[in-house]
């Protein structure tokens, strides 16, 4: 049976956009000799509308293009196996059904609600589904067809979330005579999941004896990324083919000769997190319908990393660097944004700030008068640099990109309506000492980002003399606090457990938990951690537990 993986990155919402990618892949599918093509979740809608499904035009489209797909299956000659949003026919439970469906000979020869519903992190599936009553298995010329949406396959034995539902999906599929199991999903991509997807669709195949084939989603949604790597695995659990990252791609393979295509794996995290990045800026800036960005640069690394990430996204025409110099930044800063943007190619803008800055001193001088200067002042500067920013996106319809990384975010080390304003937090899920390992990785080939940026002590700028370090711990230690803490939930006490200093652990969790006002107005962020502050992360402002 040779079987196409479509791996497609649909826009939510763009039906004829969606269809027309769809038919193209049937097409180039059956050119190749495949007798069936394997879409992924939700791939007539893209994953995930969210409200947009109580809306009920938005549904009744979606079904009008699946059954013009599934015309042309018969014209083609090819069947397909693609996600949908289905109505429930149940009279009871909520009105809708994640699915996926078989075509073949120009009709809907079957339909397959998914079973397991995750709740968890960024997703909300009970809010809008109800999960499948039955499980059966599809007939395609003469073979007994396994096929599940995405979670289906997450509950078998090992998996991340094993034992999280009372089903396997996958087990009563093969009880139902499944002789190929196929998977269609939308699974978001991070960084701990490069690795436990391919072992879990792996150990699937091994412990159910049955070939498995899985398609899943490439591009990004607001803060989600998909990375793709549909791939297809014997009963052995070996692998037979593999699409690529972080791009559209169509692969075929043969289960009767046990041949297929495999695509290079990207070597590094480092390298993998750089193209999540750079995948989820183009399509977020492209499906919002911008031709170009605008950021603020500092001279250092954060900033830095955005633009190159902003130009190997966009082209670097349509970037530009303004750089905003004060009395506190230093020549050495401004020789370095400018060197930066010329490496990069990007445009290059000069827009001092320091008369602006004195203006408002001298108007705000009667109301300070007694009071030492303090972060009062520290704002005032980023937040006249964001006036800037802004009306330049506004006048040039420029997206303007935020620089602040994750660990800032962690600590509120940043200004509300300062340097948090903006279109998208490109790197806020990006902890510091990763961005300095991805600023590395770039410079591999040629020198991007000049070294002098990479090798000088951070610091926003905003007084004399000033450092991260005055106010942070080392970023290794933060960092360290940040990722026990908010992506695996540790409290203090096992923070400390693990060997870090009690007094430190105690002020970096009191800076997290009073800085969730912030967070809660920050832009959307992409989002390549298992845990980033975003839809995932639900934390009560007004509260006085600490832990």
């Amino acid at each position: 049976m040779r079987i196409a993986l479509a791996q497609l990155n649909p826009t939510i919402g763009d039906f004829a956009g969606n269809r027309d990618k769809i038919l193209g892949a049937l097409a180039d599918a059956r050119q190749r000799g495949a007798e069936l093509c394997v879409f992924p979740e939700m791939a007539v809608s893209g994953y995930p509308p969210l409200d947009l499904l109580e809306r009920e035009r938005f549904v009744s489209q979606g079904f009008e293009v699946l059954e013009r797909i599934a015309a042309a299956t018969g014209e083609l000659g090819v069947a397909a196996v693609l996600g949908f949003v289905r109505r429930n026919p149940a009279e009871v439970g909520k009105p809708l059904h994640n699915a996926a469906a078989l075509l073949a000979g120009g009709k809907i020869v079957s339909e397959h609600a998914k079973a397991l519903l995750p709740t968890y992190d960024v997703f909300d599936e009970r809010r809008y589904f109800a999960p499948a009553s039955e499980i059966a298995t599809a007939e395609l010329s003469t073979r007994k067809l396994g096929i599940s949406v995405c979670e289906d396959i997450w509950n078998t034995a090992g998996s991340l979330t094993a034992g999280l539902y009372d089903r396997d999906p996958i087990a009563e599929l093969v009880g139902a005579g499944a002789e190929v199991l196929i998977n269609v999903s939308a699974s978001p991509f991070t960084l701990e999941k490069r690795t436990a997807r391919q072992e879990l669709l792996a150990d699937a195949a091994r412990t159910y004896g049955r070939p498995v084939v899985f398609v899943n989603q490439v591009g990004g949604n607001d803060d989600l990324v998909f990375d793709g790597q549909s791939a297809a695995y014997d009963a052995d659990g070996g692998l037979l083919a593999r699409a690529r990252e972080f791009g559209e791609d169509l692969i075929v393979v043969d289960l009767d000769e046990s041949t297929g295509e495999v695509r290079d794996a990207l070597a590094t995290d480092e390298e993998a997190a750089l193209e999540a990045l750079c995948l989820g800026t183009r399509d977020y800036v492209t499906k919002c319908g911008f031709g170009s960005v605008v950021l603020g640069l500092s001279g250092g690394i954060d900033s830095a990393l955005v633009a190159a990430i902003g130009a190997r996204a966009l082209g670097p025409e349509n970037v530009h660097g303004v750089a905003m110099p004060s009395r506190y930044s230093s020549p050495a800063s401004r020789a370095d944004a400018e060197q930066l943007a010329r490496n990069l190619g990007i445009h290059f803008h000069v827009h001092g700030i320091d008369d602006l800055f004195q203006g408002f001193l001298d108007e705000l001088a009667p109301a300070f008068e007694g009071r030492p200067a303090d972060v009062t002042e520290e704002n005032i500067q980023a937040r006249l640099r964001a006036v800037l920013l802004m009306s330049l996106s506004n006048k040039h319809g420029h997206l303007l990109l935020t620089t602040g990384n994750k660990s800032e975010a962690a600590t509120g080390y940043c200004t509300l309506y300062g340097d948090m304003a903006g279109g998208l937090a490109v790197i806020s899920d990006v902890p510091k000492t990763l961005v300095y390992r991805i600023a590395r990785h770039l410079n591999r080939g040629r020198e991007l980002i000049p070294r002098s940026i990479i090798d000088k002590p951070p610091s926003a700028e905003l007084r004399a003399d000033q450092k991260d370090e005055d106010s942070l711990p080392p970023y290794d230690v933060l960092d360290e606090i940040i990722r026990l803490h908010v992506d695996e939930g540790a409290d203090r006490d096992a923070i400390v457990a693990a060997g870090i200093d009690e007094q430190t652990v105690g002020e970096v969790l009191r800076l997290i938990q009073l800085s969730e006002y912030k967070r809660r107005q920050a832009p959307p962020g992409l989002k390549i951690t298992s845990k980033a502050f975003g839809s995932g992360r639900r934390i009560p402002m007004a509260q006085r537990w600490r832990g």
